[in-house]
């Protein structure tokens, strides 16, 4: 997939899970069927325009009541086992923000490589565990994707709302600031360090129906991949990386290619 049209995908991603633009006008929520349907993006419920629901936020709510979510796991595992990451790369509205800001020229930075596994620990704790025994949705109250899409559009339409801001949401607002100011030198901070939809998708890199496949009898090992990579990673050294958010990209080099499980040899010649 070249960048353009994975660009009118994550545009897409992005409006049409919030085409519900009177939210803005009358101050009030989509109410309607659509809310009861999750979206496998990182996109946040309580946002003014939102039609549907985060699988996070409806995963961390059964977790807060102490009730295995079926829905949410069954819808995620759905979708990971069919094209892991690549509704991170392609559709999500969060991830797309830290893409446009990385393309702002300043200076550069590398993410430590043992920053990847903050996301298991949010996963675990802030999605699960801590709302399990809080009875509380502390990843929701304290979401950058939520923080943006929700709490600054809330706290400008509704006064109400506005009077009732305390330490939480400056600390919320910190939140956000930190990984917008980060998704500028460092490629997708959020997504590699602390996204825990992105974590559960991880899972299925290594086994999903669609796959990226690799010819080491053409790769020059240039490293062109990686210098286009959103998640600074070298797909010729490994095709089921599950930091690989399936965004295409590097496929743009004959040496690597969108494929299935079904085809053994995708480069074998026909």
């Amino acid at each position: 997939m070249t960048i353009l049209p994975r660009r009118i995908f994550q545009t897409a991603g992005t409006l049409l899970p919030n085409a519900y633009l009177q939210g803005f006008w009358t101050a009030s929520l989509y109410q309607g069927r659509l809310k009861g349907v999750c979206t496998p993006l990182f996109n946040c419920y309580a946002c003014p325009s939102a039609l549907f629901s985060c699988p996070i936020g409806t995963m961390q709510h059964f977790a807060a009541t102490g009730v295995i979510p079926y829905y949410g796991v069954g819808l995620l595992a759905t979708v990971g086992a069919s094209v892991g990451r690549m509704t991170c790369g392609t559709l999500c509205p969060f991830g797309f923000l830290q893409d446009l800001l990385y393309k702002l020229k300043t200076w550069k930075a590398s993410l430590p490589g043992w920053a990847r596994y903050l996301r298991y620990a949010a996963l675990a704790l802030l999605v699960f565990l801590v709302p399990y025994l809080t009875h509380e949705h502390w990843f929701s109250k304290l979401c950058p994707a939520g923080t943006l899409s929700a709490g600054l559009p809330w706290v400008t339409l509704n006064l109400g709302v506005r009077a009732m801001i305390g330490s939480l949401f400056w600390v919320k607002l910190s939140i956000l600031l930190f990984f917008v100011a980060g998704s500028v030198p460092v490629k997708r901070i959020f997504c590699r360090a602390a996204c825990p939809l992105g974590a559960i998708f991880s899972f299925f890199n290594g086994s999903s129906f669609l796959q990226l496949a690799w010819n080491p009898d053409t790769c020059t090992r240039c490293g062109k991949c990686r210098k286009i990579c959103p998640v600074d990673i070298r797909p010729d050294d490994n095709p089921t990386n599950p930091e690989c958010v399936r965004c295409w990209d590097c496929t743009r080099c004959p040496s690597l290619k969108a494929t299935t499980v079904l085809h053994k040899n995708p480069f074998a010649v026909r």
